[in-house]
């Protein structure tokens, strides 16, 4: 994408990535060099290499990233991060043992939240309870593929996955002998919304790109919520899909170009995509004059670099120029003034694996499941502390007590619910006597969380409430890409009051309505919400910390 305007864009990024494996730290040293043989000044690769975790973090030989993201957490209430740091024999997180050339890096999600805790020790997976010793050689490393369930009874996502439906059928049937404007009233008529955590409407989201050849349309596979792992489910078990659902997105907006960009922390579901490009370029689903029309379509396949804002919208497209993913204001919208100026398209990898269902069975047949308002269905991810765990794809207005009870087979080992987060970090948090409220924006909105990608990440009763409001602390402080000062500086004292444990003053309670209101994006002004929600769900085990 960035070599159609002569741009470096990702190529900086891959060049960048290069160096920080070879030297390993100091981006000082080595990333202006980097930019010149770009024709760019020492900044154009500063900013970069010391803001995305890949390549700021200090790189050894063997390099080991583990996941301190909330499911992991709860999992073992943090312990395997320490006796990671002591078989790795380094002192910190993100650290270096440059004697053994062994690196260290924490991150926050690798899609594993149902058999957590989790590492990848360069790109093999180790999970599960004895994670330290699968890392430390005295287990076999292992990795169980996602337990995947329809309970619907017709799937749409899953299609493929759960009921083998065979994908590009509708690509086929579709490209050359129906016009964009049927597929667009299809999904209109769906009432589909994005399943990224935003719900923007789709049809009208592609209908303000305008149909400008030019428009660009991206798959947003930064799966970056800790507890969701649908995308990597569908990236991996089902790419064909993901891909069909791009390439009909594409034909919807009069698009030549689309992009599908994976977070660097699935490996395996970047090369699947990449494998899955390449097979449909040899079946004819991609190229120029695709199934004999005179539709012109190329698709390509690109790695994140770590940061989890930078799954948002503007702030991915910032990392795709080369630049850091911090996000940007709003307007100019995406849709018109996106990925290198031209009118940009993002969707989630789930909203987009949902429209061949939608375009081959009809948009009414879609927006008749689901709850009033919120039609269709949902892929919601149980964490490892559940009985049983694992993706599950339900109609929106199920209630979420079914699905933790029913589906979930409520939690393992007869331990108790603490409080259950919703949507990852800037969803918000349940307790045991909200349960009952329907899977719908609305219905979790008036609880003060929201639906986001919909893992549900179970806390149980062993966690003292405090350590779980200083790990939501620790993780805003981490990923704020450092654009806003609401957000930066919030995010950094919230974790020092929460790290202090005295009890908040008004000053606190002041910081939180300046990031709720003032943040430049969903992030800063999300954080407050999810705090609040912590701090309602646990009652009186927190009072006061709501602000």
């Amino acid at each position: 994408m960035a070599e159609r305007r002569g741009r470096p864009g990702v190529r900086l990024i891959e060049a960048l990535a290069e160096g920080a494996e070879e030297h390993g730290e100091e981006p000082e040293r080595w990333a202006p060099e980097v930019a010149r043989r770009f024709g760019l000044p020492a900044a154009a690769g500063l900013g970069p290499a010391t803001f995305y975790a890949d390549l700021a973090v200090p790189h050894g030989r063997r390099h080991v990233r583990v996941c301190a993201a909330t499911a992991c957490f709860a999992a073992q209430a943090g312990v395997h991060l320490p006796a990671l740091r002591d078989v790795l024999g380094v002192t910190a997180d993100d650290d270096l043992n440059r004697e053994a050339g062994v690196s260290l890096q924490t991150v926050r999600c690798l899609g594993y939240c149902y058999a957590g805790p989790a590492c990848l020790d360069g790109e093999t997976p180790c999970v599960g309870p004895d994670v330290v010793d699968q890392v430390a050689g005295r287990a076999q490393p292992q990795a169980p593929p996602i337990p995947a369930t329809d309970a619907t009874g017709d799937p749409v996502v899953l299609a493929g996955i759960v009921a083998g439906e065979v994908a590009w059928r509708t690509w086929v049937e579709t490209v050359g002998r129906h016009s964009p404007e049927l597929v667009r009233s299809q999904v209109e008529a769906s009432g589909l919304r994005g399943r990224g955590g935003a719900g923007f409407p789709v049809a009208a989201k592609w209908a303000a790109a305008g149909g400008s050849p030019d428009t660009v349309v991206i798959a947003n596979g930064d799966e970056g919520d800790p507890g969701s792992y649908a995308d990597r489910l569908l990236m991996e078990a089902d790419p064909a899909r993901v891909l069909e659902g791009l390439a009909l997105a594409c034909f919807a907006c009069g698009a030549r170009r689309g992009l599908v960009l994976v977070r660097s922390e699935y490996p395996r579901a970047l090369a699947a995509m990449r494998a899955a490009v390449e097979q449909a370029r040899a079946d004819g689903h991609l190229g120029r004059g695709v199934h004999g029309s005179d539709v012109d379509l190329d698709v390509e396949v690109v790695a994140g670099a770590g940061s989890y804002v930078a799954g948002e919208e503007t702030a991915l497209m910032a990392g795709l120029e080369g630049s850091r993913g911090c996000a940007r204001a709003r307007p100019p919208y995406p849709t018109s003034q996106g990925l290198w100026d031209a009118p940009t398209v993002v969707n989630n990898v789930e909203t987009l694996a949902a429209v061949p269902w939608i375009v081959s069975r009809g948009g009414e047949a879609y927006a008749r499941r689901g709850a009033p308002g919120e039609a269709g269905t949902k892929l919601v991810c149980l964490s490892e502390r559940f009985v049983r765990p694992g993706c599950y794809e339900v109609e929106l207005g199920v209630p979420v007590r079914r699905i933790v009870t029913e589906l979930g087979g409520g939690l393992r080992e007869g331990a108790e619910l603490g409080v259950l987060q919703v949507g990852g970090p800037l969803g918000g948090f349940l307790a045991e006597g909200d349960l009952d409220v329907p899977l719908t924006e609305a219905g979790l909105a008036g609880y003060g969380a929201a639906l986001g990608h919909a893992g549900l990440v179970a806390v149980d009763r062993r966690l003292d409430p405090l350590d779980v409001l200083r790990h939501v602390w620790a993780f805003a402080a981490a990923e704020s890409c450092g654009a806003c000062s609401p957000c930066r500086v919030g995010s950094r004292r919230g974790l020092e009051q929460a790290r202090s444990g005295a009890p908040p003053g008004d000053a606190y309670a002041r910081m939180l309505d300046v990031m709720g209101e003032a943040s430049l994006c969903a992030f800063g002004r999300r954080l407050p919400h999810a705090v609040r929600s912590l701090v309602r769900a646990y009652g009186e085990r927190l009072r006061g910390w709501g602000g």
